[in-house]
């Protein structure tokens, strides 16, 4: 598997991945626009079945050093198309990560957002333009115009590998965390990518966008502290130099939602935070996935 590399030994975890002898849970999918393998043969013309093999996953973590975001680059290489995905993928960046994708040899396939980001403009509406047939994602509770809605169960499939969507609003009213696979020949141990809901020794706010301290404080108790501890917790962000977190470090010493939930709301509505530079402008942008409209030819 090819990535960078991290500061903590942790992470070494990713190089050699377990697998899990346990039989896999049955994960619920609701009834709206994607499902489970027959999106996975529709979409990406790829069997439902699954390699065993530990080497399939490429995976590439990214920055974008003024909104401190980052873009997160997953790939199956052992599948033919070596199809790939990006996770809140950045306007500033798309030349770099456009760059990276044709020099690993990748098809991008989706452009896909945790949610309506306030703090800078999402690089799908680029990506689609310089990219014709990247669809872009986003949860249907957004609001925001997109190629395709998830709602929570769904799961998002690159050749063998999937996300599954979970829904994990507070931070505003449409976020939602992606996690992968718990079943045997899925990487181990699991990843999530938990937008502004989990930061590493944080959260993200929740006084605008339709937040809210309770409905976050629920969501990531619920739906992230309920993953195995050794989860390995990827946000959208970071502002002290982090980069990686797990379920069971975040149980144990975020400051924030170690708490018990009154107590969270407290702390929450007392931040006094600035307003975002940003929100104006992006918000907008984002609520079309950045330029969504793009010429006909180019679909």
């Amino acid at each position: 598997m090819v990535m960078t590399h991290f500061p903590r030994l942790r992470q070494l975890l990713l190089l050699q991945p377990k697998f899990l002898s346990s039989q896999p849970r049955i994960l619920r999918s609701p009834s709206p626009l994607i499902r489970t393998p027959t999106f996975r043969r529709s979409l990406m013309g790829s069997s439902s079945s699954f390699s065993s093999s530990s080497s399939k996953l490429l995976f590439r973590q990214l920055f974008e050093k003024e909104s401190s975001t980052f873009t997160y680059l997953l790939a199956d290489v052992s599948h033919p198309d070596k199809p790939a995905l990006l996770i809140d993928p950045v306007d500033k960046t798309v030349d770099r990560d456009l760059n990276l994708i044709n020099e690993l040899g990748l098809k991008l396939i989706y452009a896909m957002n945790t949610h309506v980001h306030a703090d800078h403009v999402t690089g799908t509406g680029l990506l689609k333009t310089k990219l014709p047939g990247v669809k872009s994602v986003i949860s249907k509770a957004s609001g925001s115009k997109a190629d395709m809605f998830l709602e929570p169960g769904d799961k998002v499939s690159i050749g063998d590998l999937y996300l599954e969507v979970r829904a994990t609003p507070g931070h505003t009213a449409g976020c939602v965390t992606y996690v992968t696979g718990e079943e045997a020949d899925q990487p181990q141990p699991r990843m999530a990518f938990t937008g502004d809901a989990v930061l590493i020794r944080g959260c993200g706010r929740t006084d605008f966008q339709g937040g809210s301290s309770d409905q976050l404080y629920e969501s990531v108790h619920s739906q992230i502290f309920t993953l195995p501890a050794d989860t390995l917790i990827y946000p959208a962000h970071d502002y002290k130099g982090f980069e990686v977190s797990t379920v069971g470090e975040e149980m144990q010493h975020n400051p924030r939602l170690t708490k018990d939930k009154e107590t969270f709301k407290t702390i929450m509505s007392n931040l006094d935070l600035s307003y975002p530079k940003m929100i104006d402008v992006a918000v907008p942008a984002n609520m079309v996935c950045g330029l969504q409209d793009v010429p006909s030819q180019a679909n």
